[in-house]
């Protein structure tokens, strides 16, 4: 696939512009209905877009035909979001002339699109956060065009992909501009300065999202960038939690380091076990797998440099050694690997080993009992999108307490007896964290939520009716939720506070 030229950028910059209020005007149904063309498509071609992914990214049949199904039902979801309605989140004060504070004008606020979205793709889910992923999916529904700079993983399923996908929206009604893509770098970096363009989303490398973020604030306008960037997800053991299941433990750990290669945002990059746990064999043999193909020689090389620093640190200590091979095109074929170290050797050596390792790599770090583990993980961690805990059955104390606090400070989810590979799509999921996990810690790329990232608010004072925003009329021809506030209520503010203290 060629690179985008100048005057093919130009061209779709505007086409985006162009598409954008008609879009953004669309009714509900017929944008949820778009959106629903757009996953039956995708699911009607299953099998060639399958296929053609497998070849590009190694990654299993399985895996993608379960992302495939993934990608469609966030489609699905939105569709479901926008029929609802109340992502607009519409208030509407009523005039009041009894006002505690003086008259209160009629004030009307909703959500409205920000504009044209430039969309990032990813290179490790080549369907869920690639051309129609959930950034994509997201964007749409908010009412804004979407332009994706393809990755250049997996060049063809990106082609096939927009293709597929934009002829449903066209089909269902959408405008010519609502789905395009671009390909090449140095373009998507251009399009990220183009004025049109209003807001931005990104997964990838730390270094990369960071230069783009900057970007992004450097513009003469600046746009919001929301950067999904890196993350080691650590996962703590408590003592009473290896007593009671220590082989479930050591199951579910190397099926998550190893699935898909270890190339998942969520893979535990860290292990948190008691000293003497007593699990070293069992791991070793958990990880004996076969190999699997990294996603492309670029993820390969970085893995191989990450591993090679990791095991050459002072203090660690293989326990599987795993493999990594390249052949003739420098594609790299790896199996896990697993290392351990101290929780004083992790300290001393942070600066080598906390940097994320994207492949099949963990290491276990060994604690002392009673060592203060919250006082540990808040001189080893900054933000993660997630933070796991085991514990026992019942178990409940003032440290476990203040660890899964200080993981709330530091997480976008805080997971209780699991392992967080296997993102559910769903209202309440939140996939997002602190720095450097994202770029914005107060949104989320997975879930319903994901669409108030390319909304932003706008109040109307005094409008008449008829010139109102349909969500916005007394008659609400849309049907979306309204919080109203009436007339009078002010005077009553605090009184429910004040009959619960008494």
């Amino acid at each position: 696939m060629s690179e985008t030229t100048p005057d093919q950028l130009e061209r779709i910059a505007q086409c985006a512009a162009d598409a954008a209020p008609r879009w953004a005007g669309s009714e509900p149904r017929e944008r949820a209905s778009a959106l629903v063309g757009a996953a039956d498509a995708l699911i009607g071609a299953r099998s060639e877009l399958v296929a053609t992914a497998m070849l590009e990214t190694g990654l299993t049949e399985a895996r993608l035909v379960g992302e495939l199904t993934r990608t469609a039902v966030q489609l699905r979801l939105f569709a479901d979001v926008v029929l609802q309605g109340s992502y607009l989140d519409v208030r509407i004060d009523e005039a009041d002339s009894e006002f505690v504070l003086g008259v209160r004008p009629d004030l009307r606020r909703y959500r409205i699109p920000v504009g044209p979205v430039l969309n990032f793709a990813a290179s490790n889910f080549p369907f869920a956060f690639s051309v129609a992923g959930g950034d994509t999916a997201a964007a749409l529904a908010a009412g804004c065009p979407v332009i994706v700079k393809a990755h250049s993983g997996h060049p063809r399923l990106s082609a096939a992909t927009a293709r597929l996908v934009t002829g449903a929206l066209q089909a269902a009604g959408a405008p010519t501009g609502t789905l395009q893509l671009i390909t090449g770098r140095a373009v998507g970096v251009q399009m990220l300065g183009d004025r049109r363009v209003r807001a931005a989303s990104f997964t990838g490398s730390v270094r990369a999202g960071r230069l783009l973020a900057d970007i992004a604030a450097a513009r003469p306008a600046p746009i919001p960038f929301y950067g999904e960037l890196g993350s080691v997800n650590p996962v703590f053991v408590t003592a009473a939690a290896l007593a009671e299941r220590a082989e479930q433990i050591a199951d579910g750990f190397v099926m998550s380091v190893s699935g898909s290669a270890g190339q998942l945002c969520t893979k535990p990059g860290f292990l948190f076990l008691p000293a003497g746990h007593g699990l070293r064999d069992g791991l070793a043999a958990r990880a004996a797998t076969g190999e699997h193909r990294l996603l492309y020689p670029g993820i390969a090389a970085g893995y191989r440099d990450r591993r090679d620093t990791i095991l050459a640190t002072p203090g660690v200590v293989p326990i599987a050694l795993g493999s990594l091979r390249f052949d003739e095109q420098g594609q790299g074929w790896a199996t896990p690997t697993l290392a351990s170290v101290s929780a004083r050797d992790l300290l001393a050596q942070r600066d080598r080993l906390l940097q994320e390792a994207f492949g099949p790599l963990s290491i276990v770090v060994e604690f002392e009992p009673g060592q203060d583990l919250v006082a540990l993980a808040d001189q080893l961690f900054q933000g993660n999108l997630t933070g796991t805990v085991h514990a026992a059955a019942g178990e409940d104390s003032a440290p476990l307490g203040a660890l899964i606090h200080w993981l709330a400070q530091h997480s976008g989810r805080v997971l209780f007896g699991g392992w967080p590979t296997g993102v559910a799509v769903t209202p309440a999921m939140q996939h997002g964290g602190p720095w450097p996990a994202t770029t914005n810690d107060s949104g989320t790329s997975v879930g319903s939520a994901a669409i108030t990232r390319f909304l932003r608010p706008v109040s109307y004072q005094n409008a008449p009716q008829g010139l109102l925003p349909l969500p916005l009329r007394d008659d609400n021809p849309w049907g979306v939720p309204q919080h109203r506030a009436g007339s009078g209520q002010s005077r009553h503010w605090g009184s429910q506070a004040s009959v619960s203290a008494g």
